[in-house]
Protein backbone atom coordinates (compact mmCIF):
# COMPACT_ATOMS: atom_id res chain seq x y z
CA UNK A 1 0.00 0.00 0.00
CA UNK A 2 1.48 3.35 -1.09
CA UNK A 3 0.22 6.34 0.84
CA UNK A 4 1.62 9.83 0.45
CA UNK A 5 2.26 11.51 3.78
CA UNK A 6 2.18 14.96 5.31
CA UNK A 7 5.97 15.12 5.07
CA UNK A 8 5.73 14.39 1.33
CA UNK A 9 3.33 17.30 0.96
CA UNK A 10 5.54 19.65 2.98
CA UNK A 11 8.53 18.63 0.86
CA UNK A 12 6.58 19.42 -2.31
CA UNK A 13 5.96 22.91 -0.94
CA UNK A 14 2.80 24.38 0.55
CA UNK A 15 3.77 28.03 1.00
CA UNK A 16 0.75 29.98 -0.22
CA UNK A 17 -1.08 26.80 -1.24
CA UNK A 18 -4.52 25.81 0.01
CA UNK A 19 -4.74 22.61 2.07
CA UNK A 20 -8.00 21.03 3.22
CA UNK A 21 -7.56 19.02 6.44
CA UNK A 22 -10.09 16.56 7.85
CA UNK A 23 -9.52 16.54 11.60
CA UNK A 24 -11.36 14.67 14.35
CA UNK A 25 -12.63 17.40 16.68
CA UNK A 26 -15.63 15.50 18.03
CA UNK A 27 -15.14 16.59 21.63
CA UNK A 28 -17.54 16.20 24.56
CA UNK A 29 -19.38 19.37 25.58
CA UNK A 30 -21.17 20.34 28.78
CA UNK A 31 -23.14 23.58 28.81
CA UNK A 32 -21.28 24.64 25.67
CA UNK A 33 -17.82 24.05 27.16
CA UNK A 34 -15.34 21.35 26.11
CA UNK A 35 -14.79 18.81 28.89
CA UNK A 36 -12.05 16.74 27.25
CA UNK A 37 -9.50 18.37 24.92
CA UNK A 38 -7.80 15.11 23.88
CA UNK A 39 -8.87 15.19 20.24
CA UNK A 40 -8.17 18.90 19.90
CA UNK A 41 -4.65 18.40 21.25
CA UNK A 42 -4.09 15.44 18.92
CA UNK A 43 -5.09 17.51 15.88
CA UNK A 44 -2.70 20.39 16.61
CA UNK A 45 0.66 18.98 15.35
CA UNK A 46 -0.52 18.51 11.75
CA UNK A 47 -2.29 21.89 11.64
CA UNK A 48 0.74 23.61 13.17
CA UNK A 49 3.13 21.99 10.71
CA UNK A 50 1.06 23.15 7.74
CA UNK A 51 0.53 26.63 9.13
CA UNK A 52 4.22 27.13 9.89
CA UNK A 53 5.05 25.97 6.36
CA UNK A 54 2.88 28.77 4.98
CA UNK A 55 -0.19 26.82 3.88
CA UNK A 56 -3.66 28.33 3.75
CA UNK A 57 -5.39 25.74 5.93
CA UNK A 58 -9.11 24.96 5.80
CA UNK A 59 -10.25 22.44 8.44
CA UNK A 60 -13.34 20.24 8.30
CA UNK A 61 -14.69 18.28 11.26
CA UNK A 62 -17.90 17.12 12.89
CA UNK A 63 -19.34 17.35 16.37
CA UNK A 64 -22.02 15.07 17.73
CA UNK A 65 -24.88 13.69 15.67
CA UNK A 66 -26.95 16.57 14.28
CA UNK A 67 -28.31 14.22 11.59
CA UNK A 68 -28.13 16.74 8.77
CA UNK A 69 -29.73 19.60 10.67
CA UNK A 70 -28.14 22.85 11.85
CA UNK A 71 -28.07 22.64 15.64
CA UNK A 72 -26.40 25.66 17.31
CA UNK A 73 -25.50 23.63 20.40
CA UNK A 74 -23.29 21.46 18.17
CA UNK A 75 -21.42 24.36 16.58
CA UNK A 76 -17.65 24.04 16.30
CA UNK A 77 -17.18 27.56 17.70
CA UNK A 78 -15.80 26.30 21.07
CA UNK A 79 -13.34 24.13 19.15
CA UNK A 80 -12.12 27.10 17.10
CA UNK A 81 -11.41 28.93 20.34
CA UNK A 82 -9.46 25.95 21.70
CA UNK A 83 -7.45 25.66 18.48
CA UNK A 84 -6.67 29.39 18.56
CA UNK A 85 -5.12 28.98 22.01
CA UNK A 86 -3.07 25.96 21.03
CA UNK A 87 -1.89 27.23 17.65
CA UNK A 88 -1.18 30.69 19.03
CA UNK A 89 -3.03 32.26 16.12
CA UNK A 90 -6.65 33.20 15.55
CA UNK A 91 -8.72 30.40 14.04
CA UNK A 92 -11.93 31.71 12.54
CA UNK A 93 -15.01 29.53 12.25
CA UNK A 94 -17.24 29.93 9.21
CA UNK A 95 -20.97 30.37 9.73
CA UNK A 96 -21.67 27.55 7.26
CA UNK A 97 -20.00 24.44 5.89
CA UNK A 98 -19.48 25.06 2.18
CA UNK A 99 -21.63 28.11 1.55
CA UNK A 100 -21.08 31.81 1.06
CA UNK A 101 -19.41 32.57 4.39
CA UNK A 102 -17.04 29.59 4.12
CA UNK A 103 -16.00 30.72 0.61
CA UNK A 104 -15.53 34.35 1.61
CA UNK A 105 -13.37 33.41 4.57
CA UNK A 106 -11.38 30.86 2.57
CA UNK A 107 -10.76 33.39 -0.19
CA UNK A 108 -9.39 35.83 2.38
CA UNK A 109 -6.81 33.43 3.86
CA UNK A 110 -3.14 34.37 3.70
CA UNK A 111 -0.05 32.22 4.26
CA UNK A 112 -0.24 30.42 7.62
CA UNK A 113 -3.91 31.19 8.28
CA UNK A 114 -6.25 28.50 9.62
CA UNK A 115 -10.02 28.44 9.00
CA UNK A 116 -12.47 25.99 10.56
CA UNK A 117 -15.69 25.54 8.62
CA UNK A 118 -18.85 24.66 10.50
CA UNK A 119 -19.87 21.13 11.52
CA UNK A 120 -19.89 19.02 8.32
CA UNK A 121 -22.72 16.89 9.69
CA UNK A 122 -25.00 19.93 9.51
CA UNK A 123 -25.19 18.95 5.84
CA UNK A 124 -27.12 15.67 5.35
CA UNK A 125 -24.97 14.78 2.34
CA UNK A 126 -21.93 14.18 4.59
CA UNK A 127 -23.28 10.85 5.82
CA UNK A 128 -25.62 10.07 2.93
CA UNK A 129 -25.82 6.51 1.62
CA UNK A 130 -26.25 8.02 -1.87
CA UNK A 131 -22.80 8.20 -3.43
CA UNK A 132 -23.82 10.97 -5.84
CA UNK A 133 -24.99 13.16 -2.94
CA UNK A 134 -21.76 12.60 -1.04
CA UNK A 135 -19.66 13.35 -4.10
CA UNK A 136 -21.56 16.59 -4.74
CA UNK A 137 -20.87 17.71 -1.19
CA UNK A 138 -17.23 16.63 -1.48
CA UNK A 139 -16.91 18.75 -4.62
CA UNK A 140 -18.18 21.76 -2.69
CA UNK A 141 -15.62 21.17 0.04
CA UNK A 142 -12.84 20.76 -2.53
CA UNK A 143 -13.90 24.07 -4.12
CA UNK A 144 -12.91 25.83 -0.87
CA UNK A 145 -9.25 25.02 -1.67
CA UNK A 146 -8.62 25.82 -5.36
CA UNK A 147 -5.61 23.91 -6.70
CA UNK A 148 -5.17 22.62 -3.18
CA UNK A 149 -4.43 19.33 -1.46
CA UNK A 150 -6.26 17.16 1.07
CA UNK A 151 -4.79 15.85 4.32
CA UNK A 152 -6.66 13.10 6.16
CA UNK A 153 -5.86 13.53 9.84
CA UNK A 154 -9.05 12.45 11.60
CA UNK A 155 -8.26 8.89 12.60
CA UNK A 156 -11.49 8.63 14.57
CA UNK A 157 -13.50 8.81 11.31
CA UNK A 158 -11.38 6.89 8.78
CA UNK A 159 -13.59 3.83 9.21
CA UNK A 160 -16.48 5.81 7.67
CA UNK A 161 -17.01 6.29 3.91
CA UNK A 162 -18.27 9.85 4.37
CA UNK A 163 -17.94 12.85 2.08
CA UNK A 164 -15.33 14.80 4.06
CA UNK A 165 -13.31 11.64 4.77
CA UNK A 166 -13.58 9.46 1.69
CA UNK A 167 -15.13 11.19 -1.32
CA UNK A 168 -13.09 14.40 -1.07
CA UNK A 169 -9.88 12.33 -1.13
CA UNK A 170 -10.79 11.29 -4.68
CA UNK A 171 -11.09 14.89 -5.82
CA UNK A 172 -7.80 16.33 -4.52
CA UNK A 173 -4.20 15.14 -4.19
CA UNK A 174 -4.53 13.24 -0.91
CA UNK A 175 -2.08 12.67 1.96
CA UNK A 176 -2.12 10.97 5.35
CA UNK A 177 -1.71 13.38 8.24
CA UNK A 178 0.74 12.82 11.07
CA UNK A 179 -1.94 11.58 13.46
CA UNK A 180 -3.32 8.99 11.03
CA UNK A 181 0.22 7.81 10.27
CA UNK A 182 1.16 7.34 13.92
CA UNK A 183 -2.12 5.61 14.77
CA UNK A 184 -1.70 3.10 11.94
CA UNK A 185 1.94 2.38 12.84
CA UNK A 186 1.00 1.63 16.45
CA UNK A 187 -1.98 -0.55 15.58
CA UNK A 188 0.03 -2.50 13.00
CA UNK A 189 2.49 -3.34 15.78
CA UNK A 190 -0.32 -4.60 18.00
CA UNK A 191 -2.01 -6.51 15.19
CA UNK A 192 1.03 -8.13 13.57
CA UNK A 193 4.04 -8.04 15.87
CA UNK A 194 2.90 -8.08 19.51
CA UNK A 195 5.47 -9.17 22.05
CA UNK A 196 4.32 -12.01 24.29
CA UNK A 197 2.74 -12.30 26.77
CA UNK A 198 -0.02 -10.33 25.07
CA UNK A 199 -3.03 -9.18 27.09
CA UNK A 200 -6.19 -7.58 25.73
CA UNK A 201 -8.53 -5.81 28.15
CA UNK A 202 -12.09 -5.26 26.95
CA UNK A 203 -14.88 -3.44 28.74
CA UNK A 204 -17.85 -1.31 27.87
CA UNK A 205 -21.48 -2.28 27.72
CA UNK A 206 -22.10 -4.70 24.86
CA UNK A 207 -20.51 -7.98 23.80
CA UNK A 208 -21.88 -7.38 20.29
CA UNK A 209 -19.75 -4.22 19.95
CA UNK A 210 -16.58 -6.18 20.70
CA UNK A 211 -17.38 -9.54 19.10
CA UNK A 212 -15.36 -8.86 15.96
CA UNK A 213 -12.22 -7.88 17.84
CA UNK A 214 -12.62 -10.84 20.24
CA UNK A 215 -12.76 -13.26 17.31
CA UNK A 216 -9.76 -11.57 15.64
CA UNK A 217 -7.51 -11.31 18.69
CA UNK A 218 -8.40 -14.30 20.85
CA UNK A 219 -6.19 -16.71 18.84
CA UNK A 220 -3.22 -14.33 19.29
CA UNK A 221 -3.45 -13.35 22.96
CA UNK A 222 -2.35 -14.96 26.17
CA UNK A 223 -5.04 -13.31 28.28
CA UNK A 224 -8.37 -11.83 27.21
CA UNK A 225 -9.52 -9.83 30.24
CA UNK A 226 -13.20 -8.87 30.26
CA UNK A 227 -14.91 -6.33 32.52
CA UNK A 228 -17.51 -3.63 32.18
CA UNK A 229 -21.17 -4.28 31.44
CA UNK A 230 -20.28 -6.89 28.83
CA UNK A 231 -18.88 -9.26 31.47
CA UNK A 232 -22.38 -10.04 32.77
CA UNK A 233 -23.42 -11.72 29.54
CA UNK A 234 -20.33 -13.95 29.87
CA UNK A 235 -21.17 -14.64 33.53
CA UNK A 236 -24.73 -15.54 32.54
CA UNK A 237 -23.30 -17.88 29.91
CA UNK A 238 -21.40 -19.62 32.72
CA UNK A 239 -24.66 -20.17 34.57
CA UNK A 240 -24.54 -17.33 37.11
CA UNK A 241 -27.51 -15.13 37.91
CA UNK A 242 -26.73 -11.47 37.26
CA UNK A 243 -29.71 -9.71 38.86
CA UNK A 244 -30.54 -6.44 37.13
CA UNK A 245 -27.09 -6.11 35.56
CA UNK A 246 -26.72 -5.20 31.90
CA UNK A 247 -27.39 -8.31 29.83
CA UNK A 248 -27.57 -9.15 26.13
CA UNK A 249 -29.78 -12.22 26.09
CA UNK A 250 -29.25 -12.70 22.36
CA UNK A 251 -25.47 -12.99 22.92
CA UNK A 252 -25.51 -15.65 25.66
CA UNK A 253 -25.05 -18.57 23.25
CA UNK A 254 -22.26 -16.66 21.49
CA UNK A 255 -20.51 -16.17 24.83
CA UNK A 256 -20.89 -19.87 25.61
CA UNK A 257 -19.21 -20.67 22.32
CA UNK A 258 -16.36 -18.22 23.02
CA UNK A 259 -15.86 -19.74 26.48
CA UNK A 260 -15.72 -23.22 24.98
CA UNK A 261 -13.10 -22.20 22.42
CA UNK A 262 -11.03 -19.74 24.43
CA UNK A 263 -11.94 -20.49 28.03
CA UNK A 264 -8.31 -20.90 29.09
CA UNK A 265 -7.57 -17.35 27.88
CA UNK A 266 -10.71 -15.49 28.93
CA UNK A 267 -10.36 -13.86 32.36
CA UNK A 268 -13.64 -12.81 33.99
CA UNK A 269 -14.27 -11.01 37.30
CA UNK A 270 -14.58 -13.09 40.46
CA UNK A 271 -16.35 -10.28 42.34
CA UNK A 272 -18.26 -7.15 41.35
CA UNK A 273 -19.57 -3.94 42.86
CA UNK A 274 -23.37 -4.04 42.81
CA UNK A 275 -25.84 -1.22 43.41
CA UNK A 276 -29.56 -1.01 44.07
CA UNK A 277 -30.01 1.57 41.31
CA UNK A 278 -28.07 3.27 38.55
CA UNK A 279 -27.09 6.42 40.41
CA UNK A 280 -24.01 8.00 41.96
CA UNK A 281 -25.58 7.85 45.43
CA UNK A 282 -26.89 4.28 45.15
CA UNK A 283 -26.41 1.80 47.97
CA UNK A 284 -23.58 -0.47 46.87
CA UNK A 285 -21.51 -3.43 48.02
CA UNK A 286 -18.99 -5.95 46.75
CA UNK A 287 -20.23 -9.49 46.17
CA UNK A 288 -18.92 -12.63 44.53
CA UNK A 289 -20.14 -13.16 40.98
CA UNK A 290 -22.27 -16.12 42.15
CA UNK A 291 -24.04 -13.96 44.75
CA UNK A 292 -25.72 -11.18 42.73
CA UNK A 293 -29.28 -10.87 44.02
CA UNK A 294 -32.36 -9.77 42.12
CA UNK A 295 -32.82 -6.02 42.31
CA UNK A 296 -29.08 -5.35 42.29
CA UNK A 297 -26.97 -4.46 39.28
CA UNK A 298 -23.23 -4.76 38.69
CA UNK A 299 -21.58 -1.39 38.00
CA UNK A 300 -17.89 -2.18 38.45
CA UNK A 301 -15.47 -5.04 38.95
CA UNK A 302 -14.65 -5.83 42.58
CA UNK A 303 -11.43 -5.45 44.56
CA UNK A 304 -10.25 -9.05 44.11
CA UNK A 305 -10.97 -8.93 40.38
CA UNK A 306 -9.01 -5.69 40.03
CA UNK A 307 -6.04 -7.31 41.78
CA UNK A 308 -6.25 -10.44 39.62
CA UNK A 309 -6.47 -8.39 36.43
CA UNK A 310 -3.49 -6.36 37.62
CA UNK A 311 -1.43 -9.51 38.13
CA UNK A 312 -2.08 -10.62 34.55
CA UNK A 313 -1.18 -7.16 33.26
CA UNK A 314 2.06 -7.07 35.23
CA UNK A 315 3.23 -10.11 33.26
CA UNK A 316 2.34 -8.65 29.84
CA UNK A 317 4.74 -7.27 27.25
CA UNK A 318 1.92 -6.00 25.00
CA UNK A 319 -1.44 -4.64 26.18
CA UNK A 320 -4.41 -3.36 24.19
CA UNK A 321 -7.21 -1.85 26.29
CA UNK A 322 -10.62 -0.78 25.02
CA UNK A 323 -13.55 -0.14 27.34
CA UNK A 324 -13.86 0.86 31.03
CA UNK A 325 -14.31 -1.73 33.77
CA UNK A 326 -17.30 0.05 35.27
CA UNK A 327 -19.26 3.28 35.39
CA UNK A 328 -16.13 5.38 35.90
CA UNK A 329 -18.10 8.64 35.71
CA UNK A 330 -19.45 7.84 39.21
CA UNK A 331 -16.85 7.82 41.99
CA UNK A 332 -18.25 4.71 43.71
CA UNK A 333 -17.86 2.69 40.52
CA UNK A 334 -14.56 4.04 39.16
CA UNK A 335 -12.08 1.96 41.16
CA UNK A 336 -11.94 -0.97 38.75
CA UNK A 337 -11.10 1.23 35.77
CA UNK A 338 -8.59 3.23 37.81
CA UNK A 339 -6.87 0.09 39.11
CA UNK A 340 -6.63 -1.56 35.67
CA UNK A 341 -5.36 1.64 34.06
CA UNK A 342 -2.71 2.05 36.76
CA UNK A 343 -1.69 -1.58 36.34
CA UNK A 344 -1.14 -0.94 32.63
CA UNK A 345 0.90 2.18 33.43
CA UNK A 346 3.05 0.20 35.88
CA UNK A 347 3.57 -2.55 33.31
CA UNK A 348 4.55 0.04 30.71
CA UNK A 349 7.28 1.29 33.06
CA UNK A 350 8.66 -2.26 32.99
CA UNK A 351 8.86 -2.31 29.20
CA UNK A 352 5.35 -3.30 28.15
CA UNK A 353 4.01 -1.74 24.92
CA UNK A 354 0.57 -0.43 25.88
CA UNK A 355 -2.19 0.94 23.67
CA UNK A 356 -5.40 2.56 24.92
CA UNK A 357 -7.93 2.01 22.15
CA UNK A 358 -9.63 5.38 22.25
CA UNK A 359 -13.27 6.06 23.09
CA UNK A 360 -14.39 5.81 26.70
CA UNK A 361 -11.06 4.30 27.78
CA UNK A 362 -9.16 7.41 26.68
CA UNK A 363 -11.81 9.62 28.28
CA UNK A 364 -11.50 7.64 31.53
CA UNK A 365 -7.73 8.12 31.65
CA UNK A 366 -8.18 11.89 31.54
CA UNK A 367 -11.29 12.02 33.74
CA UNK A 368 -9.58 10.00 36.49
CA UNK A 369 -6.50 12.22 36.39
CA UNK A 370 -4.15 9.43 35.35
CA UNK A 371 -0.80 10.03 33.66
CA UNK A 372 -1.46 10.01 29.91
CA UNK A 373 2.26 9.72 29.27
CA UNK A 374 2.25 6.48 31.24
CA UNK A 375 0.88 4.61 28.23
CA UNK A 376 2.81 3.92 25.03
CA UNK A 377 -0.08 5.25 22.95
CA UNK A 378 -3.60 6.58 23.49
CA UNK A 379 -5.67 6.30 20.33
CA UNK A 380 -8.12 8.99 19.26
CA UNK A 381 -10.40 6.52 17.48
CA UNK A 382 -12.19 3.78 19.40
CA UNK A 383 -14.29 2.45 16.53
CA UNK A 384 -11.50 2.86 13.98
CA UNK A 385 -8.95 1.08 16.14
CA UNK A 386 -11.31 -1.83 16.78
CA UNK A 387 -12.17 -2.21 13.10
CA UNK A 388 -8.49 -2.10 12.16
CA UNK A 389 -7.67 -4.86 14.65
CA UNK A 390 -10.62 -6.87 13.34
CA UNK A 391 -8.90 -6.80 9.96
CA UNK A 392 -11.50 -4.63 8.27
CA UNK A 393 -10.61 -2.14 5.56
CA UNK A 394 -10.75 1.50 6.65
CA UNK A 395 -12.28 3.41 3.72
CA UNK A 396 -10.64 6.70 4.69
CA UNK A 397 -7.22 5.01 4.59
CA UNK A 398 -7.77 2.79 1.57
CA UNK A 399 -8.74 5.82 -0.54
CA UNK A 400 -5.31 7.35 0.11
CA UNK A 401 -3.63 4.44 -1.67
CA UNK A 402 -2.82 5.76 -5.16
Amino acid sequence: MTVHTLDNLIDEGVDGRYVLVRSDLNVPLKDGAITDFGRVDASVPTLKKLSEAGAKVVVTAHLGRPKGEVKPELSLAPVAEALSERLDRYVAVAADVSGEDAHERANGLTEGDVLLVENVRFDPRETSKDEAEREAFAAELAALVPEGAFVSDGFGVVHRAQASVYDVAKKLPAYAGGLVQSELEVLRTVAKEPKQPYAVVLGGSKVSDKLGVIEALAPKVDNLIIGGGMCFTFLKAKGYEVGDSLLQDEMIDTCKDLLERYGEKIVLPSDVVVADKFAADADHKIVAVDAIDNGWMGLDIGTESAKAFGTKLAEAKTVFWNGPMGVFEMDNFANGTRHVAQAIIDSTKDGCFSVVGGGDSAAAVRALGLDEDGFSHISTGGGASLEFLEGKDLPGVEVLDR
